[in-house]
């Protein structure tokens, strides 16, 4: 596994800026108000990337270590942008036993990435998942909404040009 680090520049507008302040306004005297807030902010920025978390911590109060925490414990928040290209690799049982953790492993290989992450390009990003629902199909992995199905390690790079 690649633990080479997203390098994506973040591209926060000054619209998604005061959005996300607005949310912190209404909701920062809420009992509970953390996780509606990094919610709406995942909803305004698409992932959660340290100059938000920042934001949040500065208006709110709350620790950026407590607010870096829920982010990376909680599956629903993204520390990286998704790609113009999100592939998703099933790893649930039926794919994973004819191969698909294999094909997780060299796509990070070759994206240059770790799953959750987005190339520094922008192009792609990887990300695994339980179940898709094709198991008559495994080994599967969906690129944006295309479906791939009964794949081998050797599929990849034909995938990926389609999408370069």
């Amino acid at each position: 596994m690649s633990s080479k680090k997203s390098s994506v520049a973040f591209k926060g507008t000054p619209e998604q800026e005061q959005q996300l302040l607005k949310v912190i306004e209404e909701k920062k005297n809420d009992k509970g108000c953390l996780m509606p807030i990094l919610q709406q902010a995942q909803e305004i920025y698409g992932y959660l990337p340290i100059e938000v978390q920042t934001i949040i911590s500065d208006k709110t109060g709350y620790p950026l270590e407590k607010i870096y925490g829920i982010v990376t414990f909680y599956a629903q928040f993204s520390l990286y942008p998704k790609g113009e290209n999100a592939i998703s690799v099933c790893l649930g049982t039926a794919c994973y036993v004819k191969g698909s953790g294999d094909i997780y492993e060299k796509l990070q290989e070759k994206l240059g990435i770790a799953g959750g992450q987005c190339t520094s390009d922008g192009k792609f990003s990887l990300d695994a998942c339980r179940c898709i629902g094709a198991c008559g199909l495994a080994p599967v992995l969906t690129v944006n909404e295309d479906v791939y199905g009964r794949l081998t390690v050797d599929d990849i790079d034909t995938i990926l040009a389609k999408y370069a």
